[in-house]
């Protein structure tokens, strides 16, 4: 399970800076509800002395994202743009004490929320509205966003650039094209490959699926206040119930892909998961 900090825990229960703005100088906008994570910021400027005066913030996410996102505003506030524009996504967790390395992503939201809303008010293009190739399609990453993320955080690894942008993340069909990107961003000599699973008789796939269930899938749903129940398995067929908050979460059906997609990478590729 997830160690979340002090300060993460108490702007989770507690946001500060939650809400719609009315008439907001700006607005920055990103993420997407279909990816899972999306977040709007909303700044008020002072025309004279170019600080920011109030910032607000909606989002839906985890609680990484909104602790992530209320210290941002935190951040911002009595900044003048040009302060805040070096505002990094490393700020937010340090604000916050630090964050899983898994929920980094959620930091890397909130730099972008804000470049975002920066970029409103003074007319500029928005950075996430470039024409940028797509690399991780399940959670519409970028080339360029992989290359800046990478470099800005000293990302050398898949696992890394996962956490940080949720590229890879899916299906997984982007990771050579990541492993690329990374080869050629640091020059790195190899690359490691994947290994090609072993055959596994049934008695060892039902266990294997029941450890991944126990130790990758159920601790982060019960961090975020979800769970979930293993009800059957029939040959290559999952049953499994969404319990606690999962049971009411409008990304039921995105969870039970993502279950889906860690069990088709630690276990078999044929695994298909259904919820009851």
């Amino acid at each position: 399970m997830w160690e979340y900090t002090d300060k993460v825990r108490e702007l989770f229960l507690n946001p500060k800076n939650v809400g719609e703005m009315e008439n907001p100088d700006a607005v920055g906008e990103v993420g997407s509800i279909t990816c899972g994570d999306a977040l709007k910021l909303s700044i008020k400027v002072d025309k004279d002395t170019g600080k920011i005066t109030d910032a607000k913030f909606q989002t839906f996410g985890c609680a990484s994202a909104i602790a992530s996102s209320s210290a941002l505003t935190e951040l911002v506030k009595g900044k003048t743009l040009e302060e805040a524009r070096k505002i990094t996504n490393q700020d937010i967790a340090d604000y916050l004490g630090g964050l899983p390395d898994e929920k980094m992503h959620c930091s890397v939201m909130g730099q972008e929320a804000l470049e975002a809303a920066i970029a409103h008010y003074k007319g500029e293009q928005v950075p996430q509205q470039t024409k940028e190739r797509v690399v991780c399609k399940c959670f519409d990453v970028s080339e360029e966003k992989i290359r800046r993320v990478a470099i800005e955080n000293h990302l050398t690894t898949v696992e890394e650039i996962t956490n940080f942008t949720k590229a890879g993340g899916g299906c997984g069909a982007c990771i050579p094209d990541i492993e690329a990107i990374l080869k050629e961003v640091w020059s790195l000599k190899e690359v490691p490959k994947p290994v090609e699973p072993k055959k596994l008789s049934n008695l060892q796939k039902i266990a294997l699926i029941q450890d991944v269930l126990e130790r990758e899938i159920r601790p982060r749903l019960q961090a975020d206040g979800g769970d979930l129940e293993l009800l059957d398995i029939e040959g290559n067929k999952v049953v499994i119930g969404l319990r606690a908050m999962c049971v009411s979460c409008p990304m039921g059906g995105v969870t039970v892909q993502g279950i889906e997609t860690k069990l088709r990478e630690l276990v078999s590729s044929d695994i298909v998961v259904e919820a009851r």
